[in-house]
């Protein structure tokens, strides 16, 4: 497995296993856990994303790391 390969699966499985615990109530649904692992998950798949230049995604993960990264702000802030 290359290093692109590497970065992109360590940070879908961040957004998988935040979504899991989200689904199995394991973690709180607007909590700042799940705000924090979307963004590192979706910084590190737009990271791999950059790597191989692949547009379409880079797009797809970079909006969802920095929607992801206001919502934590947010909650960082209303706390």
């Amino acid at each position: 497995m290359n290093y692109n390969n590497v970065i992109g699966t360590i940070g879908v499985a961040i957004i998988l296993i935040a979504y899991f615990a989200n689904t199995f109530n394991l973690i709180e649904k607007d909590g700042k856990l799940y705000f924090a692992a979307n963004t590192l998950g979706a910084a590190l798949a737009c990271f791999a994303s950059m790597l191989i230049h692949f547009i379409p995604f880079v797009i797809l993960e970079g909006t969802w790391t920095l929607v992801s990264l206001f919502a934590l702000l947010y909650r960082i802030w209303k706390n």
